[in-house]
């Protein structure tokens, strides 16, 4: 009975570990308006995205910008001029990409 108590249990930690780990990027960037554009990011566990790698490449794939989010988990930078996509990069199965054409004002 000890047995299957521990084997049972073992079980349930492995099947819930991944999502007590788990944590979802987010992101949402807006058109000020002004000719720049607001992203601003964040995991689903509210964990903050400051330090999060931020790339902007053209209609082509070439990166035109690169930074990162800021302590507030924003990044702002000016709206190229043409087709581009946004990209939040925090590491491997963390990363979102939005097109420029759905940042809106």
């Amino acid at each position: 009975m000890k047995k299957i108590l521990v084997v049972l249990t073992l079980a349930a930690l492995l099947a819930f570990a991944g999502q007590a780990f788990a944590h979802t990027p987010l992101m949402s960037c807006f058109d000020n308006g002004d000719n720049t554009i607001t992203c601003e990011g964040g995991f689903s566990d509210g964990s903050s995205a400051s330090g999060v790698k931020m790339f902007v490449k053209d209609g082509n794939g070439k990166t035109i910008l690169k930074g990162a989010m800021s302590e507030d988990s924003e990044y702002n930078f000016d709206k190229p001029a043409g087709a581009y996509l946004v990209i939040f990069d925090g590491g491997e199965g963390h990363q979102i990409e939005v097109n420029g054409v759905d940042i809106v004002e």
